[in-house]
């Protein structure tokens, strides 16, 4: 039997992707000059509009999924009989993932035969999309549900995820830097090179002279160790720099395939304009 394969807007996944995969995107919200807007669907707030607001001072906020909107998910799918597998974006980084377990407990009390399982990826963005679509792909080659799971928490505690960001203040406003290290982001040309460590935390790793250098540095990284030979690159309205990262990764020996899943609105909101990240699997955790 397949089951049903949930993930939210943070994966940063491509529409069309999602639905030629049979993948449902649940929507966090962005609260943005006194508008709450919607991360999905046909009128959802785009990364480019959010990140020429910000370039203008605007001050996005990020709202969670709420409880309510995965006990209806959760319900009809399994009223229809479904089994599901809700991959969730970092415990640490949002209370998304916290909605989703109240509400898998709520179905679970008036349908307990049920089966929703729920990973906690501890990851974001592009790295959250890349272990999607490695479960999309064990769905489709007709393995168990609870294989697949093993598998993903197999996997998730060895995704690398390096990021480039260009203004640490984003990240300070939004509660998910300290003002310490934000201060010293902003040092004239230093590119401070952040990573999700084990915990799931966003995290300084490195502080880089210049955009150059620091672009090197985070492939590097993200390439030591690989375990899969595909890499997945993002950026924030800088398309120009992703197609040289994905030039300059597929000359690595290791790698075989680079895949762009653009920031969303939602990662946007908080690291602002100019960010690059890179995702990779590695042999080893974290």
């Amino acid at each position: 039997m397949t089951f049903k394969l949930v993930t939210d807007s943070t994966a940063d996944l491509q529409e069309t992707w999602a639905k030629d995969n049979d993948v449902t995107v649940l929507g966090l919200t962005i609260r943005l000059e006194g508008v709450t807007y919607e991360t999905v669907g046909d009128r959802r707030l785009t990364s480019e509009t959010l990140l020429t607001a910000m370039k203008n001072g605007g001050q996005p906020t990020t709202s969670q999924i709420n409880v309510g909107t995965f006990e209806t998910y959760f319900r009809q799918e399994v009223q229809a009989g479904n089994d599901i597998l809700y991959m969730a974006f970092s415990s640490v980084l949002s209370g998304t993932y916290q909605s989703a377990m109240m509400a898998r407990e709520m179905v679970l009390e008036e349908y307990p035969e049920a089966c929703i399982e729920i990973v906690d990826t501890l990851a974001a963005a592009g790295g959250e999309g890349f272990l999607v679509m490695l479960a999309a792909e064990k769905r489709d080659q007709g393995l168990p549900l609870d294989q697949v799971v093993a598998e993903m928490k197999a996997i998730s505690p060895r995704l690398y995820s390096h990021f480039l960001v260009d203004d640490l203040y984003h990240l300070m406003r939004g509660g998910r830097l300290s003002k310490g290290s934000a201060i010293v982001g902003s040092l004239v040309n230093v590119k401070p090179l952040l990573w999700i460590d084990s915990q799931g935390n966003l995290a300084p790793l490195n502080k880089v002279r210049g955009r150059k250098k620091g672009i090197r540095e985070m492939i590097e990284k993200s390439v030591q160790n690989l375990d899969y030979a595909t890499v997945v690159v993002a950026h924030a309205n800088d398309p120009e720099a992703a197609q040289k990262m994905e030039v300059a990764l597929l000359d690595k020996a290791s790698v075989d395939r680079v895949i762009q899943l653009p920031l969303g609105p939602v990662i946007s909101a908080h690291v602002g304009p100019g960010t690059l990240a890179v995702f990779s699997v590695g042999k080893t955790p974290r």
